[in-house]
């Protein structure tokens, strides 16, 4: 999915307010943890997942996978907590041109 820097600046000022909605335990990226991914960015379309981990090559692996899996796009990595976005069926956020 191609997003413009216009709609990319719009999406993090939305989810700048966000909590993470899924926080990856300690067994990493399950498919539960995806599945429960999923299930988020088809009801919020716009979320935060916080990957807590020490090593930066293993976060931004994990991090990847998740984009991967989802299909998302990957709007911003701050610290431990990656923002990702998928529109729905429903288009919940109405995107700039």
């Amino acid at each position: 999915m191609k997003l413009s820097t216009k709609q990319k600046q719009f999406l993090k000022g939305l989810a700048h307010s966000l909590k993470p909605v899924v926080q990856l335990g300690a067994n990493g990226l399950t498919e539960g943890v995806v599945a429960e991914i999923e299930n988020a960015l088809n009801h919020h379309e716009l979320i935060k997942v916080k990957v807590p981990s020490d090593d930066r090559e293993e976060k931004a692996l994990i991090m990847d996978a998740i984009v991967r899996e989802t299909n998302a796009a990957k709007l911003q990595v701050i610290g431990h907590t990656l923002v990702i976005y998928r529109p729905s069926e429903e288009k919940k956020i109405q995107l700039p041109k």
